[in-house]
């Protein structure tokens, strides 16, 4: 096991813990604000039991995944903007349990955590059938256009399926208002993947043809 790389994992492990802990809690102002316990439950449990299989089976991957420093420009903005919304729908959610403005139902939270944590498995899934998926906008060595499985029906299912977990978090913490702040995020996604498939059509072979054969980016028969 490569100790650097397991250094480096944990430490953005209890980072991202700490960071989303006091999201939450401190502008919720209480500890007894149990969604924001649930949703770290189904976020943190099963990332470090999916970082824990990267590690042992597929290093190379893990490495990518934890480089987030973007070189195209463009996507800076991007990655800026969802950086916000991430905070502005965190911290809205804390507020809305602080002040009772409007708590979702525990059978829309319920629901919300199903749809999550069924997200998760197919954002594993796509890990499983694509080792090339770094969190920047690239073009590898050695790299094949993967067109079997979910890339058989999209030609973005990781983005498929981060737009509905992103989508659940907010109904998992009970807020309306963050649900709608955190529906920016589909919007965002689509310069981002415009910017994704000029540089993938320009430096991936056979990814031109790829598209012509699967005809949608996101959802099925809508876009």
């Amino acid at each position: 096991m490569d100790s650097k790389l397991f250094i480096q994992a944990l430490s953005k492990f209890l980072m991202g813990l700490l960071l989303i802990i006091g999201l939450i809690f401190i502008p919720a102002g209480s500890f007894e604000f149990y969604h924001g316990w649930i949703f770290i439950c189904l976020l943190f449990v099963p990332m470090f039991v999916v970082g824990i299989i990267l590690m042992v089976k597929n290093p190379d991957l893990l490495k990518k995944r934890l480089n987030s420093k973007e070189k195209e420009s463009d996507q800076r903005i991007v990655v800026l903007i969802g950086g916000l919304l991430f905070l502005a729908g965190f911290i809205t959610a804390g507020l809305n349990f602080r002040f009772k403005w409007y708590i979702l139902p525990n059978r829309v939270v319920a629901l919300a955590s199903v749809i999550f944590f069924l997200s998760y498995l197919m954002y594993a899934e796509v890990l499983r059938e694509n080792t090339y998926l770094s969190r920047t906008i690239e073009v590898q060595d050695n790299q094949k256009v993967i067109d079997t499985g979910l890339y058989g029906i999209v030609r973005h299912p990781m983005y498929s399926a981060t737009i509905f977990m992103f989508l659940s978090i907010p109904l998992i913490l009970g807020s309306v208002i963050s649900f709608l702040i955190f529906l920016i995020y589909p919007f965002s996604l689509v310069t981002r993947i415009k910017n994704e498939e000029e540089v993938l059509e320009k430096g991936l072979e056979g990814y031109t043809e790829y598209k012509q054969k699967v005809k949608y980016r996101l959802i099925p028969f809508i876009w």
